[in-house]
């Protein structure tokens, strides 16, 4: 059943059970079935993902062994189907950009040295070189899969050492930033929001009303699909209760509408220049949680249970930026406390 206020190619239909379902159908293309409703962020990250899932015929078909031959074999997978559609939109952007620069190229012919010639070609920006490097693989694991190749010419080229990323805001750049903005002001609330839930930009501007359970926050990590309960601590209760009851989602535009993830970005970035901290973002709140957890005494476990990380390793390098001084006098102050020789039995 069309509707005039759907996107071009999507329609609603009633499934078994009665109730109303959006698709994208478009000749050439996959049929995609949405998981969100029309007007939200993730709707038009799903519609943005089914415009990529293109799938030609006949004289417009890619030339067999072709890098557009296999892209458009592993957007049929059903690996890529069963990613969310946020992912979809990262790599596709990824693969897309790839593919206009080496679509014709045979893929059983590409040899290790071009993959590493062109990884190498992006020293500058090691982690974009990282990604690509990282769904190169993908695509390449597809090849063998397909039987174009034996070999993923990828595992041999070497991988770049991470860069420092977002930085991670000092405890004097947090006391500067709330001397600034005051308790009752939106700037306020949503920098208390992202460092109290060390929540991503994404997901911290789905955060309402309908999430705070008594002292809790009941929240959900939708990148790795881990959830969190994350007690409401003093300086965030404060921050919420300073705020007017009136709305369910806690941060809305001018305009009342709740935040995309972008525009929210935006305008942080704004409210943080306004203060002088040019260098800081909403990210790098996330960052100071973690730097936080670990200088305060925190395990792994309990620091992975706030931020939401499914792994130490990834913690850890968020945490990385602990001060070494507090993490010592920490250690030191449990050694004296409990010497090993007075535990063993020893004089």
């Amino acid at each position: 059943m069309p509707r005039r206020w759907l996107p071009d190619h999507v329609t609603q239909y009633r499934d078994r059970h009665g109730k109303a379902r959006y698709r994208f159908r478009r000749k050439g293309y996959k049929t995609h079935h949405f998981k969100a409703q029309p007007g939200t962020e993730e709707f038009r990250e799903e519609l943005a993902a089914a415009k990529q899932a293109k799938v030609t015929a006949g004289s417009n078909a890619p030339l067999p062994f072709t890098y557009d031959a296999l892209v458009t074999s592993f957007y049929r997978t059903a690996k890529w189907q069963e990613m969310r559609a946020s992912s979809r939109k990262t790599y596709g952007s990824i693969i897309e950009r790839f593919r206009a620069k080496n679509g014709s190229k045979d893929v059983r012919r590409v040899q290790i040295a071009t993959i590493d010639a062109l990884l190498s070609g992006m020293a500058e920006t090691p982690a974009a070189a990282n990604n690509l490097r990282k769904t190169l693989k993908r695509l390449h694991r597809h090849a063998i899969k397909l039987g174009w190749r034996t070999d993923n010419p990828v595992d041999a080229t070497d991988g770049f050492k991470p860069g420092k990323g977002w930085h991670c805001w000092t405890e004097e750049e947090i006391a500067r930033y709330e001397q600034y903005w005051p308790l009752g002001t939106k700037e306020r609330l949503a920098f208390a929001l992202l460092l109290y839930t060390a929540l991503r930009r994404s997901d911290m501007v789905t955060i309402g009303r309908q999430h705070r359970q008594g002292d809790e926050l009941v929240l959900k990590h939708q990148k790795n699909d881990s959830d969190t309960i994350i007690p409401i601590a003093p300086a965030l209760a404060a921050a919420l209760d300073a705020m007017p009851p009136s709305q369910m989602t806690y941060l809305q535009t001018e305009f009342g509408k709740p935040f995309t993830s972008n525009g929210f970005g935006n305008w942080f970035r704004d409210r943080c220049d306004k203060v002088g901290l040019t260098h800081c973002s909403s990210h790098g709140l996330r960052k100071a949680m973690s730097r936080r957890l670990a200088e305060s005494g925190a395990t792994v476990l309990e620091g992975r249970a706030i931020t939401g990380h499914k792994t130490d390793k990834e913690f850890l390098h968020y945490a990385e930026k602990a001060d070494k001084r507090t993490l010592a006098r920490a250690g030191m102050g449990k050694v004296v406390a409990n010497p090993i020789g007075e535990r063993n039995g020893e004089p």
